[in-house]
């Protein structure tokens, strides 16, 4: 063993080695003004997102679905109001509620234009793009207007009343809804990231590297385009030469486990932080019969108070007043399950004595 000289140990500075912080944040709820505009800074982006990332478009739509996909019952007028809801022309009262649930997830907020006859009952809605929307609010914070950007320079002023508003998680003061793609911006793009840098030295290490003694740089030159041309073209090349002087090398595969491990670290973040469960998607292979079933018991308040939400937004906005049908519970089936298995013991909470 060495002789350690303490007087030749050095000390290093960690202060410079910073903690993590979080960023403050100010809500965008500045009323002081007669008029107040927000515009969906955002939309365009969170637009490409939802389009762009397959994962989180099935997400976002497996949400929509869950709140929506059963259906709805009502009154026989109002179902004879609904059932001739055309939309853009080829819509339903179903499928622009599903639309508007989607873009409401993904954005904030949605909107969907109010279209009334001569006696103010309802004959149609129209969706609108959140990019085009401006919010104006009066100094109390109360939305006084909707003005929708047209092509042209053109723009259109809607009376509240006029105007479909659905807005997720509104927080605070916030003149808007909270998009639930700024909390899962980050774990997507490292995914998509993680699965591009594996494709790629993958694809890497299938190439041959060919080692050649050959000092001329004329003919290393030749000997190249032609291995890449018997590449390209998959032809065998053959080099004259002594053994000696040329050998291949075969690149090592990454490891695909870490890759594997990184990914699965990533995804369940994502799905942690999105609030939909992986296994409402269709199930995993993870996933045992049990635990899918506890992570669908877990998923069923959310989606009903996102039903609860939604039901009350178009009494109090279009005074219709419909009972959406619930997905069916898994929790009987759950304790019908725990009755039969006699070896397992059974956890209950005791709650406060």
């Amino acid at each position: 063993m060495s002789d350690v000289m303490l007087e030749n140990v050095n000390t290093m500075n960690l202060s410079s080695v910073t903690n993590y912080s979080v960023d403050s944040k100010t809500t965008d709820g500045n009323y002081a003004l007669e008029e107040n505009k927000w515009i969906n800074p955002n939309a365009t982006k969170y637009y490409g997102f939802y389009y762009s990332v397959g994962e989180y478009r099935a997400a976002i739509n497996a949400f929509a679905t869950w709140v929506f996909g059963q259906g709805y019952k009502t009154d026989a007028r109002t179902q004879a109001i609904l059932e001739n809801i055309t939309g853009w022309g080829e819509d339903t009262f179903q499928s622009i509620i599903w639309n508007m649930l989607n873009v409401k997830k993904f954005n904030g907020d949605s909107y969907a234009e109010i279209i009334r006859g001569e006696d103010r009952n309802l004959i149609n809605l129209k969706t609108l793009n959140p990019h085009r929307m401006a919010h104006i609010l009066n100094k109390q914070g109360i939305i006084i207007r909707y003005e929708y950007s047209q092509s042209g320079g053109k723009t259109r002023k809607f009376k509240p009343q006029d105007i479909l508003h659905f807005c997720n998680d509104r927080i605070l003061d916030e003149p808007h809804g909270t998009a639930v793609t700024s909390a899962v911006e980050w774990a997507i793009e490292k995914i998509q990231e993680a699965r591009e840098n594996f494709a790629d030295m993958l694809h890497v290490s299938s190439i041959r590297i060919l080692y050649v003694d050959e000092q001329d740089t004329a003919r290393q030159t030749t000997l190249e385009t032609k291995y890449a041309d018997a590449i390209k073209n998959k032809k065998v090349m053959i080099v004259t030469c002594k053994p000696e002087e040329a050998a291949f090398k075969d690149l090592e595969a990454p490891n695909s486990a870490n890759f594997i491990s990184w990914l699965n670290y990533l995804e369940d973040k994502f799905y942690k932080q999105l609030g939909v469960p992986k296994v409402v998607l269709g199930g995993t292979s993870e996933n045992t019969e049990a635990s899918a079933k506890v992570g669908v018991i877990s998923y069923e308040p959310i989606w009903t108070r996102e039903i609860t939400e939604l039901e009350k937004d178009l009494w109090n906005q279009l005074a219709i007043r419909i009972k959406v049908n619930r997905q069916p519970s898994l929790m009987e089936n759950m304790q019908a399950d725990e009755a039969k298995n006699t070896g397992q013991t059974k956890l209950e909470y005791q709650g406060a004595q």
